[in-house]
């Protein structure tokens, strides 16, 4: 029994034992792998941010520089001081690259200033005769008769009640812009109350909202509380997108950025007959969809599966849900230009263009097959005498730097016969395409080999480097609203506009070759200038 005890005590030992030495060799391993692990202090604040933003999918070209740093840059640099050096590299590169844009477009706004101080830009004129004048205020008449002072809306809700006579200082800006026309030009050189109308196009509240019939895209006509109106082209697709290559002229979008651009650059080229456009961000709930009067496009409105409110409207093309317009959700970007007066005061006629294409996808018009069309031109009134050619080649210019080959109309105010500048409406189809020139936008040119000799002296200065034309075009851009969202043309625009300018002044060159070649003839260049000797 004594022994049977002593047995199992033994037992017992050696499995506590064998326990004991199981939970110190268990307890062993634990602490050598624990000693192998990597001591990796926490990150400081900034390099978690940096972490942070490197997992972050975002737009912004800002935090992307910091977000994205070189890949062999993160192998090398892996400690905390490498990656704040790294840091604050890329930090200081875009201060650099932003302070830089900033000093650029300040040299690009003394460019355009010294290119409007020029004397070509400045040349004097005579007093202006009272027929040159497109409206006069009616004179101040009896108390009685006062009602036919008044310029008044048949409807006098949400409108200002205020006379408007012969006091300039009681007209609207869209007042002063319309008494300010005359037989030459729609407003003089640096006139202060453009910059007021454009102010006033993109701030005046929006009082009422309608399609405006006719053409082949969706426009709006907008109306303000002080009786002005503006015309609205809306945002169709983005600044940077190319017009398709398999597309005709004439089925293009047409673009709000290109009727803002060519405002900024008829002035540029100092035409002046371009009426004052700018740029807006409309709500299209606000300023569309609650104000207007127009029920067949208010039955257009809808809200697209992603939230954005939408419209199309009715047109003879792209009036459709496919087609629609749509705000982001409700903000949408659009072009306002003035208004003309209306043709009840101030009747416009409209003359087919000599070198109109034919909208035909077989067919080519007489210009394309006849070298010499333009002798043919140049005998038919209104072309035969006066101005009516140059005025025609300078709006080719201008079409061809834009590359706008959707031009088929122009109009001019009765008014004035055909002494009298040209009208440049309808811009919404150019800077198309930055990539390719078209050449037979310019043909007109070539043709005729006539040019006005201020036109030709303002392109040959825009040619130099002190006042370029890509220079001065992006400081003149710089100031329309939407600027602030974008710039109103991309690079590669700006950079074809110069490319354009070179081709123009190559042809004018050409032309003044052919001409001491065949012996003499009409000149080149039409003197206009002869008044100034």
């Amino acid at each position: 029994m004594t022994w049977l005890m002593h047995r199992r005590s033994r037992t017992i030992c050696l499995c506590l034992a064998f326990i004991t030495i199981f939970l110190h060799l268990l307890l062993a391993l634990v602490l050598l792998s624990s000693h192998h692990l990597p001591c990796e202090p926490p990150l400081p604040p900034r390099i978690h941010v940096l972490r942070d933003l490197a997992l972050t999918n975002t737009n912004s070209a800002g935090i992307r520089g910091l977000a994205e740093p070189p890949t062999d840059t993160i192998k090398k640099n892996s400690s905390y001081e490498d990656a704040k050096k790294d840091a604050k590299g890329q930090v200081q590169s875009l201060s650099y690259k932003s302070l830089s844009v900033k000093k650029s477009l300040e040299s690009d706004l003394l460019k355009l200033e010294a290119l409007f101080d020029h004397p070509l830009y400045n040349t004097p004129k005579p007093t202006i005769p009272e027929d040159d004048w497109l409206l006069r205020v009616k004179p101040k008449v009896k108390p009685s008769e006062r009602s036919s002072q008044m310029w008044v809306s048949a409807s006098q809700e949400d409108y200002e009640d205020v006379p408007w006579n012969s006091s300039s200082s009681s007209h609207p800006p869209w007042l002063r812009f319309h008494l300010g026309i005359t037989r030459w030009e729609l407003y003089p050189h640096l006139d202060p109350k453009i910059e007021l109308l454009t102010e006033q196009l993109a701030t005046n509240p929006i009082v009422n909202a309608v399609q405006k019939s006719g053409g082949t895209q969706l426009k709006l006509v907008m109306s303000f509380p002080n009786s002005g109106q503006a015309l609205l082209k809306p945002m169709k697709q983005e600044r940077h997108d190319e017009t398709n290559y398999n597309l005709y002229y004439f089925s293009d979008f047409e673009r709000h950025n290109a009727e803002i651009a060519a405002f900024h650059l008829d002035r540029i080229l100092g035409y002046r007959r371009v009426p004052p456009v700018v740029g807006r961000l409309v709500d299209v709930v606000k300023e569309i969809k609650d104000v207007t009067s127009d029920r067949k496009l208010a039955r257009t409105f809808f809200t697209s599966p992603v939230g954005n409110v939408c419209f199309y409207g009715q047109c003879s093309y792209y009036c459709s849900t496919e087609h629609a317009v749509c705000g982001r959700p409700r903000d949408l970007e659009a072009s306002m230009a003035v208004m003309l007066p209306d043709i009840s005061l101030a009747g416009r006629k409209s003359w087919r263009s000599p070198w109109r294409r034919s909208y035909s996808r077989s067919k080519l018009a007489k210009w394309e097959t006849n070298p010499d069309y333009c002798s043919t031109v140049k005998k038919a009134p209104p072309y035969n005498k006066g101005t009516r050619l140059v005025d025609l080649i300078d709006l080719v210019i201008l079409d061809f730097l834009m590359s706008n080959m959707d031009r088929h109309h122009y109009e001019t105010f009765e008014k004035f016969g055909n002494k009298t500048f040209l009208l440049h409406l309808d811009n919404g189809r150019a800077f198309g395409r930055h990539s390719k020139d078209e050449p037979s936008i310019l043909v007109p040119l070539e043709q005729c080999c006539r040019i006005r000799r201020s036109t030709w002296l303002r392109l040959r200065l825009l040619s130099l480097s002190q006042y370029h034309i890509s220079d001065v075009m992006r400081a003149s851009l710089s100031r329309d609203p939407l600027h602030n969202v974008a710039p109103l043309l991309a690079e590669p625009h700006l950079a074809a506009l110069s490319r354009r300018l070179e081709t123009v002044l190559e042809t004018v060159s050409r032309c003044q070759n052919k001409r001491k070649e065949n012996g003499g003839g009409e000149d080149v260049i039409y003197d206009d200038l002869d008044h100034l000797k």
